[in-house]
C-alpha cells in the first residue's frame, strides 16, 4: 500500500488530555485506573475515567448532540490544536474532500439509560428532550464531528467492538486511494456506561483490580473511556524524518465465536501477516508490538500464540491497557497514538500492573519503560466475533531509507 501521513494526532484518556500529558504518563508509568465510582454502578472493578467530561459545553448549535460520548469527542478534538489542523485541511482541500471515519462501540448509550429512568409513568414514553438519532445512534459521533467542522465529505462509523477505531484507518486508506477524499479525520470515541460495565461483568470478564495484561494471574479487563484522533493525508515529497506514516494495514474475520477468540489466534495471525505484506516488511523489521492485551486468560493466550507464530519470541511487546484500561471502540485509535508517540520519542512504554509475565505465553514482554530508537511498530486490535485489525506505523526517515535500499536491490 501507499503510505499515509499522520499529519496531526491527539489522544485523551484517563492518563491525560492531549499528547504531552499522555507522553509523561507513559514515560513515568503513571497509574490512573481507579475503583469504580461511575454513575450508579455498584461493581467491584476498576475503571479508566476521563475527568471533567460532564463539564464540557458543546459548541454553538450542537445542543441536540449532547451526550457523554460527544462531549468527550469535543474534548479530544480540542487538544493539541487538532481542531485547527482539520480546519486548515478543509480550507486546503475543500470541505467535501475531507472524510470522517470514527470507531465506537457504545456511542451515547448512557443518554438512553438515563432517559429510561425518566419514562412517563403512565405511557412509558421517553422524555421529549431525548434525541436518539443525535445521541445513542451509532452514527452520532461521526455526524457530530462532521457538523463540528462543517465537513461535507464521506462519513462513516465503524462499530466492530474492540477493533472499531483501528479499522477506520483502513476505511480512510481505501477512500484516499480511490480518490474520493484527499484527507481523513480518523479516530475512536467510547465512554463509560452501565451497559458495558454490567454487560462485561455478566460475561465474567471484569477484574476486581487494575487489569494485568499477560500476567500469570490475569483475571479480566478494566474498562476505560477515551477519544483519540488522527488526520491522514498523502505524504509530501519533503517529510520531516520524525513524521509518522501509516505503512501497513491487515484485517481478518475468523468468526470463531461470538465473544471468544480463536484458541490458536488464527484471525489475529492473518491480520498481522496481511499488515506486514501490505507494508512490504518482514517480521524482523518490526521493532515493537503494542499488543491487544486485554488481560483476560483466553484473549492474551490466543494473541500470544499468534504473535509467536508470526514473529517468534524476541520482538519487544506489551499492552498499554494497564495504563488506559480497555477503551473498547476507542482502543485502536488510542493505541495508534501511543505507537506514534513511541516512534517520535524513541521509547517503549512499560506494561503497567503486570508483575509476573505468564511463562506459558513466552513473549518478550516489556514491563518497564525503555528508551530505544524505533523505526517501525505494530498495533493490534482484536474484537468480539473475530473482527481483527493490525496496523503498522513508521518514521518517515527510516521508511525512505528502506525504499532507497529496495530500489538499489531492484536495480
Amino acid at each position: 500500500m501507499k503510505p499515509l501521513l499522520l499529519s496531526h494526532f491527539t489522544a485523551t484518556s484517563c492518563i491525560g488530555r492531549g499528547l504531552q500529558q499522555t507522553l509523561e504518563a507513559l514515560r513515568q508509568g503513571r497509574h490512573a485506573l481507579k475503583p469504580c465510582d461511575f454513575e450508579t454502578v455498584d461493581l467491584p472493578t476498576y475503571i479508566g475515567e476521563v475527568e471533567g467530561v460532564d463539564e464540557v459545553k458543546l459548541a454553538a448549535g450542537m445542543a441536540d448532540y449532547n451526550c457523554r460520548n460527544n462531549r468527550l469527542a469535543q474534548l479530544g478534538l480540542e487538544q493539541d490544536s487538532f481542531n485547527n489542523a482539520v480546519n486548515i485541511a478543509a480550507e486546503k482541500y475543500g470541505s467535501a474532500r475531507v472524510g470522517v471515519f470514527i470507531g465506537t462501540s457504545t456511542s451515547g448509550i448512557l443518554e438512553t439509560e438515563i432517559a429510561f429512568r425518566h419514562r412517563d409513568a403512565i405511557t412509558g414514553s421517553l422524555p421529549a428532550d431525548f434525541i436518539y438519532s443525535k445521541t445513542q445512534n451509532t452514527y452520532s459521533v461521526a455526524d457530530f464531528v462532521r457538523q463540528y467542522f462543517l465537513l461535507t465529505g464521506p462519513s462513516v462509523v465503524v462499530s466492530s467492538a474492540c477493533s472499531s477505531s483501528a479499522k477506520v484507518f483502513s476505511v480512510a486508506r481505501r477512500m484516499i486511494e480511490s480518490g474520493l477524499v484527499d484527507a481523513a479525520v480518523v479516530g475512536g470515541v467510547d465512554t463509560l456506561c452501565l451497559t458495558t460495565l454490567y454487560g462485561f461483568n455478566a460475561l465474567g470478564l471484569l477484574s476486581p483490580q487494575a487489569c494485568r495484561p499477560y500476567d500469570a494471574a490475569r483475571d479480566g479487563i478494566s474498562i476505560g473511556e477515551a477519544a483519540a484522533f488522527a488526520l491522514l493525508e498523502r505524504p509530501s515529497a519533503n517529510l520531516e524524518k520524525n513524521a509518522v506514516l501509516l505503512l501497513g494495514v491487515g484485517e481478518s474475520s475468523d468468526a470463531y465465536h461470538m465473544s471468544s477468540p480463536h484458541p490458536e489466534g488464527l484471525g489475529a495471525r492473518m491480520a498481522m501477516q496481511q499488515a506486514l505484506k501490505s507494508a512490504g516488511l518482514s517480521p524482523a523489521e518490526i521493532d515493537y508490538i503494542n499488543l491487544h492485551g486485554t488481560a483476560t486468560p483466553s484473549n492474551d493466550a490466543a494473541e500470544a500464540k499468534a504473535v509467536t507464530a508470526v514473529f517468534g519470541h524476541n520482538t519487544p511487546c506489551n499492552s498499554s491497557k494497564g495504563a488506559t484500561g480497555h477503551t473498547l471502540g476507542a482502543a485502536g485509535a488510542v493505541e495508534a497514538v501511543i505507537c506514534a508517540l513511541a516512534l517520535q520519542h524513541a521509547f517503549i512504554p512499560g506494561g503497567l500492573n503486570t508483575k509476573e509475565v505468564d511463562p506459558a505465553l513466552d513473549l518478550n514482554y516489556q514491563l518497564k519503560s525503555l528508551n530505544q530508537p524505533l523505526a517501525r511498530v505494530m498495533s493490534n486490535s482484536f474484537g468480539f466475533g473475530g473482527t481483527n485489525c493490525s496496523l503498522i506505523f513508521g518514521l518517515a526517515g527510516p521508511y525512505e531509507s528502506h525504499c532507497q535500499q529496495e530500489s538499489i536491490v531492484d536495480q
